[in-house]
Protein backbone atom coordinates (compact mmCIF):
# COMPACT_ATOMS: atom_id res chain seq x y z
CA UNK A 1 0.00 0.00 0.00
CA UNK A 2 2.48 2.57 1.25
CA UNK A 3 4.41 1.38 -2.68
CA UNK A 4 1.41 2.64 -4.29
CA UNK A 5 1.09 6.07 -2.45
CA UNK A 6 4.78 6.89 -3.51
CA UNK A 7 3.71 6.11 -7.33
CA UNK A 8 0.74 8.29 -7.07
CA UNK A 9 2.78 11.38 -5.15
CA UNK A 10 5.88 10.71 -7.99
CA UNK A 11 3.29 10.73 -11.04
CA UNK A 12 2.08 14.34 -9.56
CA UNK A 13 5.01 16.03 -9.19
CA UNK A 14 6.24 14.66 -13.07
CA UNK A 15 3.03 16.72 -14.27
CA UNK A 16 3.35 19.69 -12.01
CA UNK A 17 7.29 19.87 -13.08
CA UNK A 18 6.31 20.09 -16.72
CA UNK A 19 3.76 22.72 -16.63
CA UNK A 20 6.77 25.11 -15.51
CA UNK A 21 6.49 28.92 -15.53
CA UNK A 22 8.28 29.05 -18.51
CA UNK A 23 5.04 26.75 -20.45
CA UNK A 24 2.55 29.20 -19.86
CA UNK A 25 4.64 32.12 -20.47
CA UNK A 26 4.83 30.75 -24.00
CA UNK A 27 0.92 30.76 -24.27
CA UNK A 28 -0.26 32.99 -27.17
CA UNK A 29 -2.61 35.79 -25.21
CA UNK A 30 -6.18 35.84 -26.46
CA UNK A 31 -7.12 40.03 -26.45
CA UNK A 32 -9.34 42.53 -28.98
CA UNK A 33 -7.23 43.54 -31.49
CA UNK A 34 -9.64 44.72 -34.08
CA UNK A 35 -13.54 46.11 -33.56
CA UNK A 36 -15.69 44.98 -35.92
CA UNK A 37 -16.70 47.35 -38.54
CA UNK A 38 -20.08 47.71 -40.51
CA UNK A 39 -20.15 47.19 -43.91
CA UNK A 40 -24.10 47.76 -44.51
CA UNK A 41 -25.73 49.88 -44.60
CA UNK A 42 -24.84 52.38 -45.29
CA UNK A 43 -25.23 56.22 -43.45
CA UNK A 44 -28.43 57.88 -44.12
CA UNK A 45 -29.71 54.22 -45.01
CA UNK A 46 -33.95 55.10 -44.61
CA UNK A 47 -36.78 52.42 -43.35
CA UNK A 48 -40.68 52.89 -43.71
CA UNK A 49 -41.72 49.88 -41.67
CA UNK A 50 -45.61 48.49 -42.15
CA UNK A 51 -47.53 46.31 -40.27
CA UNK A 52 -48.46 44.02 -43.50
CA UNK A 53 -44.75 43.60 -44.04
CA UNK A 54 -43.42 42.32 -40.33
CA UNK A 55 -41.93 39.01 -41.10
CA UNK A 56 -40.07 40.45 -44.29
CA UNK A 57 -36.51 41.59 -44.02
CA UNK A 58 -36.22 44.98 -43.31
CA UNK A 59 -32.07 44.92 -43.46
CA UNK A 60 -29.22 42.53 -43.92
CA UNK A 61 -26.40 44.09 -41.24
CA UNK A 62 -23.13 43.06 -42.48
CA UNK A 63 -19.91 44.01 -41.11
CA UNK A 64 -16.25 42.89 -41.06
CA UNK A 65 -15.44 40.38 -38.58
CA UNK A 66 -13.75 41.20 -35.22
CA UNK A 67 -10.27 40.20 -34.46
CA UNK A 68 -9.22 38.54 -30.85
CA UNK A 69 -5.37 37.54 -31.78
CA UNK A 70 -6.49 33.69 -31.49
CA UNK A 71 -8.97 31.32 -32.08
CA UNK A 72 -11.97 32.13 -30.07
CA UNK A 73 -15.65 31.87 -30.10
CA UNK A 74 -17.37 35.52 -31.10
CA UNK A 75 -21.02 36.56 -30.31
CA UNK A 76 -21.96 39.79 -32.56
CA UNK A 77 -24.75 41.78 -31.62
CA UNK A 78 -26.78 44.42 -33.57
CA UNK A 79 -27.74 47.45 -31.41
CA UNK A 80 -29.89 50.50 -31.80
CA UNK A 81 -30.32 53.65 -30.00
CA UNK A 82 -31.80 57.47 -30.78
CA UNK A 83 -29.46 59.33 -32.03
CA UNK A 84 -27.19 61.33 -29.68
CA UNK A 85 -28.31 59.45 -26.75
CA UNK A 86 -24.74 58.05 -26.77
CA UNK A 87 -25.90 54.16 -26.60
CA UNK A 88 -27.53 54.50 -23.23
CA UNK A 89 -30.47 52.24 -23.88
CA UNK A 90 -29.85 50.01 -26.69
CA UNK A 91 -32.03 47.75 -28.43
CA UNK A 92 -30.20 44.83 -29.57
CA UNK A 93 -32.48 43.89 -33.07
CA UNK A 94 -30.26 40.63 -33.78
CA UNK A 95 -27.37 38.35 -32.65
CA UNK A 96 -25.36 35.45 -34.57
CA UNK A 97 -22.38 33.15 -33.50
CA UNK A 98 -19.06 33.13 -35.40
CA UNK A 99 -21.01 35.00 -38.26
CA UNK A 100 -20.46 38.92 -39.99
CA UNK A 101 -24.42 39.42 -41.06
CA UNK A 102 -27.79 39.21 -39.10
CA UNK A 103 -31.49 39.11 -41.16
CA UNK A 104 -33.55 41.78 -39.22
CA UNK A 105 -36.88 41.71 -39.65
CA UNK A 106 -39.01 44.38 -39.70
CA UNK A 107 -41.16 43.38 -36.85
CA UNK A 108 -37.88 43.35 -34.69
CA UNK A 109 -36.53 46.72 -35.99
CA UNK A 110 -40.53 48.44 -35.47
CA UNK A 111 -40.79 47.00 -31.87
CA UNK A 112 -36.75 48.29 -31.29
CA UNK A 113 -38.15 51.61 -32.32
CA UNK A 114 -41.00 51.68 -30.20
CA UNK A 115 -39.04 50.64 -27.05
CA UNK A 116 -36.88 53.80 -27.96
CA UNK A 117 -40.47 55.77 -27.62
CA UNK A 118 -39.94 56.47 -31.32
CA UNK A 119 -43.48 58.07 -32.82
CA UNK A 120 -45.10 55.75 -35.04
CA UNK A 121 -45.77 57.10 -38.36
CA UNK A 122 -42.88 59.95 -38.28
CA UNK A 123 -39.25 59.07 -39.65
CA UNK A 124 -36.71 59.80 -36.79
CA UNK A 125 -32.74 59.38 -36.60
CA UNK A 126 -31.57 56.37 -35.19
CA UNK A 127 -27.98 54.72 -34.66
CA UNK A 128 -26.74 51.98 -35.26
CA UNK A 129 -23.56 49.56 -34.04
CA UNK A 130 -22.36 45.81 -33.66
CA UNK A 131 -21.04 44.61 -30.75
CA UNK A 132 -18.69 42.03 -29.92
CA UNK A 133 -18.08 39.45 -27.06
CA UNK A 134 -15.76 36.58 -26.83
CA UNK A 135 -15.29 35.06 -23.17
CA UNK A 136 -14.74 37.32 -20.34
CA UNK A 137 -12.92 39.64 -22.44
CA UNK A 138 -14.35 43.60 -22.73
CA UNK A 139 -16.78 43.97 -25.50
CA UNK A 140 -15.69 45.39 -28.71
CA UNK A 141 -17.90 48.38 -30.37
CA UNK A 142 -18.05 48.96 -33.91
CA UNK A 143 -18.32 52.23 -36.22
CA UNK A 144 -21.52 53.68 -35.64
CA UNK A 145 -24.23 54.35 -38.94
CA UNK A 146 -26.56 56.75 -38.43
CA UNK A 147 -30.29 55.45 -40.20
CA UNK A 148 -33.68 56.77 -40.08
CA UNK A 149 -36.43 54.75 -39.07
CA UNK A 150 -40.43 55.43 -39.73
CA UNK A 151 -42.28 52.89 -36.84
CA UNK A 152 -46.12 51.76 -36.85
CA UNK A 153 -48.36 50.64 -34.45
CA UNK A 154 -51.35 48.48 -35.06
CA UNK A 155 -53.13 50.07 -31.66
CA UNK A 156 -55.76 52.40 -32.46
CA UNK A 157 -54.54 55.97 -33.54
CA UNK A 158 -54.83 58.70 -30.84
CA UNK A 159 -55.69 62.03 -31.39
CA UNK A 160 -54.60 64.04 -28.04
CA UNK A 161 -56.53 67.30 -27.14
CA UNK A 162 -53.99 69.85 -25.63
CA UNK A 163 -55.25 73.65 -24.26
CA UNK A 164 -55.91 75.88 -21.70
CA UNK A 165 -58.53 74.15 -19.76
CA UNK A 166 -56.06 71.21 -18.90
CA UNK A 167 -54.93 72.28 -14.99
CA UNK A 168 -57.79 73.70 -13.68
CA UNK A 169 -59.85 70.45 -14.89
CA UNK A 170 -57.64 67.95 -13.24
CA UNK A 171 -55.14 67.24 -16.38
CA UNK A 172 -51.36 67.72 -15.75
CA UNK A 173 -50.28 70.61 -17.64
CA UNK A 174 -51.79 73.61 -19.79
CA UNK A 175 -51.33 73.07 -23.54
CA UNK A 176 -49.17 69.87 -23.13
CA UNK A 177 -50.13 67.49 -25.73
CA UNK A 178 -48.27 65.06 -23.62
CA UNK A 179 -50.32 64.60 -20.98
CA UNK A 180 -53.47 65.59 -22.21
CA UNK A 181 -56.36 63.60 -22.78
CA UNK A 182 -56.81 61.58 -25.66
CA UNK A 183 -59.60 59.90 -28.45
CA UNK A 184 -59.39 56.99 -29.81
CA UNK A 185 -60.68 55.40 -33.32
CA UNK A 186 -62.45 52.91 -33.35
CA UNK A 187 -59.81 50.39 -34.82
CA UNK A 188 -56.11 50.20 -36.38
CA UNK A 189 -56.76 53.03 -39.88
CA UNK A 190 -59.92 54.22 -38.44
CA UNK A 191 -60.44 58.06 -38.46
CA UNK A 192 -63.51 58.52 -36.34
CA UNK A 193 -62.28 59.18 -32.47
CA UNK A 194 -64.11 59.45 -29.54
CA UNK A 195 -63.18 60.03 -25.61
CA UNK A 196 -64.79 61.71 -22.94
CA UNK A 197 -63.07 65.30 -21.20
CA UNK A 198 -63.85 67.63 -18.45
CA UNK A 199 -63.88 71.17 -18.98
CA UNK A 200 -63.44 73.43 -15.69
CA UNK A 201 -64.93 76.59 -17.24
CA UNK A 202 -66.73 78.04 -20.28
CA UNK A 203 -65.53 79.41 -23.32
CA UNK A 204 -61.93 76.90 -22.60
CA UNK A 205 -59.49 76.99 -25.39
CA UNK A 206 -58.21 73.75 -26.91
CA UNK A 207 -56.77 72.04 -30.23
CA UNK A 208 -56.56 68.26 -31.57
CA UNK A 209 -53.01 67.24 -32.11
CA UNK A 210 -52.22 63.54 -34.47
CA UNK A 211 -49.18 63.16 -31.65
CA UNK A 212 -48.09 63.87 -28.48
CA UNK A 213 -46.63 67.02 -29.47
CA UNK A 214 -47.15 70.08 -31.35
CA UNK A 215 -47.82 68.18 -35.33
CA UNK A 216 -50.53 67.03 -36.76
CA UNK A 217 -53.11 69.81 -35.21
CA UNK A 218 -56.89 70.48 -35.67
CA UNK A 219 -57.95 73.83 -35.41
CA UNK A 220 -61.33 75.51 -35.81
CA UNK A 221 -63.05 75.48 -38.96
CA UNK A 222 -64.65 77.82 -41.18
CA UNK A 223 -68.07 77.34 -39.75
CA UNK A 224 -69.34 74.86 -36.31
CA UNK A 225 -68.78 71.87 -36.03
CA UNK A 226 -65.66 71.79 -38.72
CA UNK A 227 -62.00 71.75 -38.17
CA UNK A 228 -58.90 72.72 -40.56
CA UNK A 229 -55.40 72.33 -40.45
CA UNK A 230 -54.35 75.80 -39.29
CA UNK A 231 -56.37 78.31 -37.30
CA UNK A 232 -57.65 79.50 -34.56
CA UNK A 233 -58.08 77.23 -30.74
CA UNK A 234 -61.52 75.58 -30.73
CA UNK A 235 -63.83 76.90 -28.02
CA UNK A 236 -66.13 74.82 -25.48
CA UNK A 237 -69.57 76.56 -24.79
CA UNK A 238 -69.89 76.14 -21.54
CA UNK A 239 -68.34 73.96 -18.27
CA UNK A 240 -68.78 70.71 -18.06
CA UNK A 241 -68.04 66.90 -19.12
CA UNK A 242 -67.94 66.15 -22.99
CA UNK A 243 -68.26 63.83 -25.14
CA UNK A 244 -65.44 64.63 -27.81
CA UNK A 245 -66.06 62.91 -31.36
CA UNK A 246 -63.99 63.73 -34.30
CA UNK A 247 -63.80 62.31 -37.87
CA UNK A 248 -59.82 63.50 -38.94
CA UNK A 249 -61.38 62.68 -42.89
CA UNK A 250 -64.34 64.96 -42.95
CA UNK A 251 -62.65 67.43 -40.71
CA UNK A 252 -65.70 67.31 -38.64
CA UNK A 253 -66.07 67.03 -34.62
CA UNK A 254 -68.89 66.93 -32.09
CA UNK A 255 -68.80 68.13 -28.44
CA UNK A 256 -71.71 66.88 -26.38
CA UNK A 257 -72.31 67.53 -22.35
CA UNK A 258 -73.20 64.62 -20.38
CA UNK A 259 -74.25 64.47 -16.90
CA UNK A 260 -74.43 61.00 -16.11
CA UNK A 261 -76.44 58.15 -13.71
CA UNK A 262 -77.79 54.94 -13.10
CA UNK A 263 -81.52 53.85 -14.10
CA UNK A 264 -83.33 50.55 -14.25
CA UNK A 265 -85.77 48.60 -12.06
CA UNK A 266 -82.96 48.02 -9.86
CA UNK A 267 -82.27 51.89 -9.15
CA UNK A 268 -84.44 54.42 -6.97
CA UNK A 269 -85.55 56.08 -10.17
CA UNK A 270 -86.77 52.88 -12.11
CA UNK A 271 -86.40 52.62 -15.94
CA UNK A 272 -87.67 56.41 -16.41
CA UNK A 273 -85.24 58.51 -14.31
CA UNK A 274 -81.61 58.65 -14.31
CA UNK A 275 -80.35 58.20 -10.53
CA UNK A 276 -77.58 61.54 -10.66
CA UNK A 277 -73.69 60.20 -10.58
CA UNK A 278 -71.06 62.79 -9.17
CA UNK A 279 -68.08 63.63 -11.32
CA UNK A 280 -64.58 63.90 -9.25
CA UNK A 281 -61.71 65.57 -11.68
CA UNK A 282 -58.93 64.24 -9.77
CA UNK A 283 -60.09 60.41 -9.65
CA UNK A 284 -61.64 61.21 -13.26
CA UNK A 285 -64.43 59.20 -12.27
CA UNK A 286 -68.18 59.28 -11.55
CA UNK A 287 -69.53 58.08 -8.35
CA UNK A 288 -72.76 57.35 -6.87
CA UNK A 289 -73.70 55.66 -2.89
CA UNK A 290 -77.16 54.23 -3.52
CA UNK A 291 -79.41 51.67 -2.42
CA UNK A 292 -80.34 48.94 -4.96
CA UNK A 293 -82.81 45.97 -5.53
CA UNK A 294 -82.50 42.40 -6.37
CA UNK A 295 -83.02 42.42 -10.57
CA UNK A 296 -81.90 40.23 -13.01
CA UNK A 297 -80.28 40.73 -16.37
CA UNK A 298 -80.73 40.90 -19.23
CA UNK A 299 -84.45 42.26 -19.09
CA UNK A 300 -83.54 44.08 -15.13
CA UNK A 301 -81.35 45.56 -13.36
CA UNK A 302 -79.61 48.93 -14.42
CA UNK A 303 -77.34 50.60 -16.97
CA UNK A 304 -75.64 53.92 -17.01
CA UNK A 305 -77.44 56.57 -18.99
CA UNK A 306 -76.15 60.06 -19.77
CA UNK A 307 -78.62 62.87 -19.97
CA UNK A 308 -82.01 61.30 -18.50
CA UNK A 309 -82.35 59.71 -22.38
CA UNK A 310 -81.36 56.64 -24.35
CA UNK A 311 -79.06 58.31 -26.56
CA UNK A 312 -76.37 57.43 -24.91
CA UNK A 313 -76.26 54.51 -22.54
CA UNK A 314 -73.86 51.46 -21.16
CA UNK A 315 -74.51 48.00 -20.04
CA UNK A 316 -72.02 44.82 -19.32
CA UNK A 317 -72.44 42.51 -22.32
CA UNK A 318 -70.38 39.69 -20.86
CA UNK A 319 -71.08 40.67 -17.03
CA UNK A 320 -67.21 41.43 -17.45
CA UNK A 321 -66.79 44.89 -15.89
CA UNK A 322 -66.45 46.17 -18.71
CA UNK A 323 -68.94 48.62 -20.85
CA UNK A 324 -70.08 48.82 -24.17
CA UNK A 325 -72.83 50.94 -25.74
CA UNK A 326 -76.19 49.92 -25.52
CA UNK A 327 -74.82 47.08 -23.94
CA UNK A 328 -76.76 44.59 -21.69
CA UNK A 329 -78.21 45.41 -18.46
CA UNK A 330 -76.18 44.88 -15.38
CA UNK A 331 -77.59 43.00 -12.47
CA UNK A 332 -78.28 44.31 -8.86
CA UNK A 333 -78.35 42.48 -5.83
CA UNK A 334 -80.18 44.43 -2.63
CA UNK A 335 -77.92 46.95 -0.78
CA UNK A 336 -76.40 49.77 -0.30
CA UNK A 337 -73.48 49.75 -2.86
CA UNK A 338 -70.97 52.25 -4.34
CA UNK A 339 -70.64 52.55 -7.97
CA UNK A 340 -68.17 53.93 -9.87
CA UNK A 341 -68.20 54.72 -13.65
CA UNK A 342 -64.45 55.13 -15.24
CA UNK A 343 -64.45 56.35 -19.11
CA UNK A 344 -61.48 58.00 -18.73
CA UNK A 345 -59.86 55.65 -21.00
CA UNK A 346 -61.01 55.97 -24.61
CA UNK A 347 -62.90 53.06 -25.87
CA UNK A 348 -62.42 51.34 -22.83
CA UNK A 349 -64.72 52.23 -20.51
CA UNK A 350 -65.35 50.15 -17.28
CA UNK A 351 -67.15 50.33 -13.69
CA UNK A 352 -67.11 48.69 -10.37
CA UNK A 353 -69.70 47.93 -7.80
CA UNK A 354 -69.10 47.25 -4.54
CA UNK A 355 -71.08 46.66 -1.75
CA UNK A 356 -70.94 48.98 1.50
Amino acid sequence: MKNITRSIIALFAVVALSCSVEDVQDRPVIEGVDAPVITAPTAGAAYVLKPENATAQAERFTWKSANYGGDVQITYAVEVDKKGNAFKTPQAIGSVIAGNQVSVTVEAMNNAALALKLTPFAPAELEVRVKSTAGAMAPMLSNVVGIVVTPYTTENPKLWVPGGYAKASGYPNDWDPATSPQLSASGFGKVDFEGYINFNDANAEYKFTSFPEWKGEYAAGATPGTLALTGDNLKIPAAGYYKMEVDTEKLTYKATKMVWGIVGNGTPGGWDLDTPMTYDKVTKKWTITVTLTTQSAPDNGMKFRANNNWDYNFGDTGANGSLESGGTNISTTAGIYLITLDLSNPRAYTYTMVKQ
